[in-house]
């Protein structure tokens, strides 16, 4: 079978439908012309998270309604951890920006004191 495209509210009612007639996981894929393992993993996302554990959350992560409390510190330390790397690398620029105006302040200042002197 292929992977076949479906909303969320397709996934809910398909699984809906399928825990209503208590069908096999197996029946349901062939009359929804869905994979098998697919439909099985809906049914028990469904089972144990509800509505939310049928949100396609692809290259977004868990909803943080279907997280445990493990996985919610796990987020908030990777989110805290990006922050501070961000932070590390805005000051490092900061100090690199004021670096540079001091050398070019020095070499503008040391340019001043030769065109006096070679004017006298």
């Amino acid at each position: 079978m292929n992977t076949k495209k479906t909303t969320l509210e397709e996934r809910i009612e398909i699984v809906k439908y399928c825990l209503d007639h208590n069908i096999t996981c197996k029946e349901a894929s062939e009359k929804f012309n869905l994979k098998y393992s697919q439909l099985y993993s809906w049914i028990q996302k469904y089972k144990e998270h509800g509505e939310d554990g049928l949100i396609d959350g692809r290259g977004k992560g868990k909803p943080q309604s279907i997280m445990t409390p493990e996985e919610e510190l796990n987020a908030r330390i990777k989110v805290l951890e990006e922050r501070n790397k961000y932070l590390e690398m805005e000051n490092e620029v900061l100090k690199k920006e004021e670096e540079i105006e001091r050398q070019l302040m020095k070499e503008k200042s040391g340019k001043k004191h030769r065109t006096k002197r070679s004017n006298h």
